[in-house]
């Protein structure tokens, strides 16, 4: 593949990264703002552990948000981390994010303390935990720039896994962590590296010369966001 069609695929990979990522986080101010709108109690379809309504909050927990704060928390990192993932990983973003929606709620329900819990943050740490880990194991030039980045931006997440506050899920934090990292070691090699850039000095390093030995050297009603 010539410079120009890699730089055309990363370019259209990027967008597509990009598109998907505000395109859920569009629906989740929408979900939100119709809420607001329309006065509406949208924390009865969160996740309530070990109570059989309380999985319907499985598919619906992670689009509900107790306040706008918590929302405008959410968002940023979903489309820094979610667009990171999909740029770097497309093969494996897919087994990923459908791992992280169902099985961070699915811990949560079997596991977590009764209350509601309800807010994105689980898939927040699971792709934060995935592009660290999953960069330290590749070691391609790629997969370092965005583990390096995504622990720049966003490593003080680490803290969000133990109960510190409790109004806090630290649960969906915790599983969905636990369940980034593992996906990294099992996905290592879904996506291949990219190519390595070559520049013409490397081709002159290697070139022999004339010289001898040249050569290349909550209870209830509360709930946890």
């Amino acid at each position: 593949m010539t410079k120009s069609a890699t730089r055309s695929a990363d370019e259209r990979r990027s967008r597509q990264a990009l598109f998907i990522t505000v395109s859920f986080v569009a629906v989740l101010w929408l979900v939100h703002l119709g809420a607001a709108l329309f006065d509406l109690n949208l924390v009865k379809y969160g996740i309530y552990p070990r109570r059989i309504t309380g999985t319907i909050g499985i598919a619906f927990a992670p689009l509900i948000h107790g306040s706008f704060s918590h929302l405008f928390a959410n968002s940023v990192p979903i489309l820094l981390l979610g667009t990171a993932l999909l740029y770097g990983y497309p093969r494996s973003a897919r087994v990923v994010l459908g791992c992280l929606y169902a099985g961070t709620g699915l811990a949560v329900w079997l596991t977590a303390r009764d209350a509601y819990h309800i807010g994105a943050s689980g898939l927040t740490f699971g792709m934060m935990f995935f592009v660290f880990i999953i960069g330290a194991i590749r070691w391609d030039r790629r997969a370092i720039a965005l583990s390096m980045l995504v622990f720049f931006l966003y490593g003080g997440m680490v803290w969000g896994i133990f109960p510190t506050d409790p109004n806090v899920s630290y649960e969906s934090h915790f599983f969905g962590a636990l369940i980034g990292v593992v996906l990294a070691i099992l996905c290592r090699n879904r996506d291949p590296a990219p190519l390595e850039k070559r520049y013409s000095w490397e081709d002159e390093a290697e070139t022999p010369s004339d010289g001898p030995n040249n050569g290349p050297t909550q209870g209830g009603s509360r709930r946890l966001h």
